[in-house]
């Protein structure tokens, strides 16, 4: 079967379209929508975004080819501050998901990313434009998930479970 391109009239009906399935938790439908209007506007950085999301929104499913695919859009996105803040939306994303993997060590992995996510967001909160303050928003955000969920063993704390 081949796909059906859509209008590009249609283009902005559509992106409202994305927006509305990613909040209603159907997120394959939003990236679906995002493909098809980046097959009429290669460059539509709204559909970048969207898609760039909607991946992230998936990630508890399928960590490392959405990994792969989020990241591949970075490039596409036209300044350097969105480059920043949406790698480091994709870093904060794959640490909840490790977290509500919930297996031995996801913790630790999950601290990893958090800690990726908020060097991005520092890189963008220097490069940001004026009044723009959603990186600080999202490197507070880290810190308050960091201080519910890290944890820090110091050597001598550690205690073997299965004792000497």
């Amino acid at each position: 079967m081949e796909l059906k391109p859509i209008t590009r009239e249609a283009i902005p009906g559509a992106l409202q379209k994305a927006e509305r399935y990613r909040l209603l938790n159907e997120s394959s439908a939003a990236e679906s929508i995002c493909l098809d209007v980046l097959e009429i506007e290669p460059d539509n950085q709204e559909a970048l975004v969207a898609l760039l999301l909607a991946i992230t929104d998936q990630f508890a499913e399928e960590l490392a080819d959405g990994m792969r695919r989020a990241r591949a859009i970075l490039p596409r996105l036209e300044s350097d501050y969105e480059r920043s803040y949406y790698d480091g939306i994709i870093c904060e994303r794959r640490a909840r998901a490790q977290l509500q993997r919930g297996a031995l060590g996801s913790s630790e992995v999950a601290t990893a990313w958090f800690h990726d996510a908020m060097r991005c967001y520092e890189r963008a909160e220097s490069i940001r434009p004026a009044g723009n303050d959603e990186s600080i928003l999202r490197w507070n955000t880290c810190v308050r998930m960091l201080g519910r969920h890290e944890r820090v063993f110091a050597a001598s704390e550690y205690e073997p479970a299965l004792g000497e």
